[in-house]
């Protein structure tokens, strides 16, 4: 049993709650709340770009590009797989909560405290930081280079350090949780695939989240403790300012040794995800299971040792760079794997195609089309054209903006109903997917179009430049449309999860007819999630439509059926 009661009172139950499923919604409705202010900053930005003006000045216009991809990437994605990866890992794996529950709580509060100094940051004397969501030195290094690199500038700093605080305490949870509180008969390769993909992404920002926290710590010194690890003596206004001998470019080392490996820790998870709904509503196994899994390890392995496709412009050795280029080009083939394993999984199925179905198979062609564009960046004589232009922008939206939120979208709809034992309007849910997928995509293809102009990406007005005065110019208004669209449509979103999770039609234990472990637990699940008995787990967790069975679906922990399960997995 647990070691911690059920809560009687509002706070222990609500507020500062031990249960992980709490923990679970808790995160997601804090990024959704971030999520709505870096929405804001992208229209914001995207009004300046299609109508010159609207922000009156170009360092305000950096300010607002600094921080809304910072809290996309850190403070929404990221917390909306963190609350995700609370609420299924237990459910997913048979346990009745996470390994650490105070930890787990601990580390959803210092992400609010984290979100709320950021955020301060645009409160401070100059304006928020504007150094870029990289916060290269030397422009976040003193305050004498921009109005942000004040006081907004050390709030960034202080507000990433907790960031990574609440991530490293929440990721030694899942970790632990994972390797040390399955189930019986839950060995490694029952586990579902989604399980595999936090573990995966969980060891990836153990290890590479420590060099930025001592990039960090460091910058800090250099801002306001006389030291010069990044900093360099620098002229401006023809005075000269001195400020030591250090080297900008070790910066960009460590943030880019966590940069990679942090794009997989997102990505990694929510191509996992997918399987779950695949499975679901084509009523088949997942395609190459094992496969999957394998690839997963390869994609992680080597997402650490390719981080310096990102710094080719820097002035490496040609043959450093070579390297680095051949890295990133072999990571595309155990990726690839995956990919075509997501496209197997509904090659002539029988699709049912509800919200949660639509968002899945949106978001594999979002991955077809990111990752082509990955190809150009990755090799170093394609990328020294394309790098700091739209293209970059379209690529990265393609894969960190497009793949990750339209999956978790995907994810939302359909554990909606474990979360509350409600359903959310399917309605509702259509005609969400119908104005955020096609629109996001198109957004950042076209976006694409636009880099191969040479249209250069951190620029206030594009119209400086002549060569824009052409297709460039012209994609820019539609561009705008697009995201204001896209951006609008999640209003529906809101209404109806907000709507559904108290009014919406109850659900039942199991709507979908799924097959894993956590839909065995009553929905929603109360304290402890199982009841007095933890279930057994008898077989691997994609057993649709299994031959010689009448039942559309053998559930993990169902007693073995008179033909025997497919899966050779002995039980522990």
């Amino acid at each position: 049993m647990l070691d911690h009661p059920a809560p009687k009172g509002f706070l222990s139950r609500y507020v500062f709650s031990l249960d992980h499923k709490v923990i679970g919604i808790q995160y997601i409705v804090g990024a959704i709340v971030m999520g709505l202010v870096a929405a804001y900053l992208a229209l914001l930005i995207r009004t300046q770009l299609a109508w010159s003006g609207a922000i009156q000045q170009p360092e305000d216009y950096l300010a607002i590009v600094t921080m809304h991809g910072t809290l996309m990437v850190f403070f929404v994605v990221s917390p909306l797989l963190s609350g995700l990866g609370n609420y299924l890992i237990p459910l997913h794996i048979g346990a009745r909560d996470m390994a650490y529950p105070l930890l787990n709580m601990l580390s959803f509060w210092i992400y609010v405290l984290a979100s709320v100094i950021m955020l301060a940051s645009f409160l401070m004397p100059g304006g928020a930081a504007a150094g870029g969501w990289t916060a290269y030195p030397p422009l976040s290094g003193s305050e004498s280079f921009l109005p942000g690199s004040g006081w907004g500038q050390t709030l960034w700093i202080l507000g990433m350090a907790l960031f990574i605080t609440s991530f490293t305490m929440g990721g030694l949870n899942f970790l632990t949780t994972i390797l040390n509180m399955r189930t019986k008969g839950m060995t490694l390769f029952r586990m579902p695939l989604t399980v595999w993909g936090f573990l995966v992404a969980t060891v990836l920002a153990l290890l590479a989240f420590p060099p930025l926290t001592a990039a960090a710590l460091m910058l800090l010194f250099d801002r306001h403790g006389g030291t010069s690890f990044f900093m360099v003596d620098a002229v401006i206004n023809d005075q000269l300012i001195a400020m030591g001998d250090g080297t900008p470019l070790l910066f960009q080392h460590l943030f880019w040794f966590l940069g990679h490996p942090e794009v997989y820790v997102i990505v990694l998870p929510c191509i996992c995800l997918l399987f779950e709904v695949l499975a679901a509503f084509t009523r088949r196994p997942a395609f190459g299971y094992r496969p999957s899994i394998y690839a997963l390890l390869c994609v992680g392995l080597l997402s650490m040792i390719v981080w310096g496709h990102h710094m080719f412009v820097t002035g490496m050795n040609p043959w450093v760079g070579k390297y680095f280029s051949i890295a990133t080009v072999i990571i595309t083939a155990p990726f690839a794997v995956i990919g075509v394993n997501l496209v197997a999984s509904v090659w002539r199925a029988r699709l049912r195609l509800a919200t949660p179905m639509l968002f899945a198979l949106a978001t594999i062609s979002a991955i077809g089309f990111g990752g082509v564009g990955g190809l150009f960046l990755g090799t170093m004589t394609s990328d020294i054209y394309f790098h700091d232009t739209y293209f970059v922008v379209g690529h990265f939206h393609l894969m960190i903006g497009t793949v990750t939120m339209l999956s978790i979208m995907a994810a939302i709809y359909f554990w909606f109903p474990k979360m509350f034992g409600k359903m959310m309007s399917e309605k509702l849910g259509k005609l969400h997917f119908w104005l955020t997928a096609p629109s996001m995509m198109a957004v950042f293809i076209l976006m694409h179009m636009q880099g191969l102009g040479g249209m250069v990406r951190r620029t206030y007005d594009t119209s400086v430049y002549t060569y824009n005065e052409g297709a460039n110019s012209s994609l820019t208004t539609p561009i705008t449309i697009l995201a204001m669209i896209a951006v609008g449509a999640q209003a529906i979103f809101l209404w109806n999860f907000f709507y559904s999770a108290f009014k919406g039609q109850p659900s039942g234990r199991n709507p979908w007819e799924a097959s894993t472990l956590e839909w065995e637990a009553p929905s929603p699940p109360p304290h402890g999630n199982f009841g007095d008995e933890l279930p057994i787990v008898h077989r691997g967790p994609y057993e649709y439509s299994p031959e010689g069975v009448d039942q559309d679906v053998l559930p993990q922990a169902a007693p073995d059926p008179d033909v025997a399960s497919t899966d050779t997995e002995i039980p522990e």
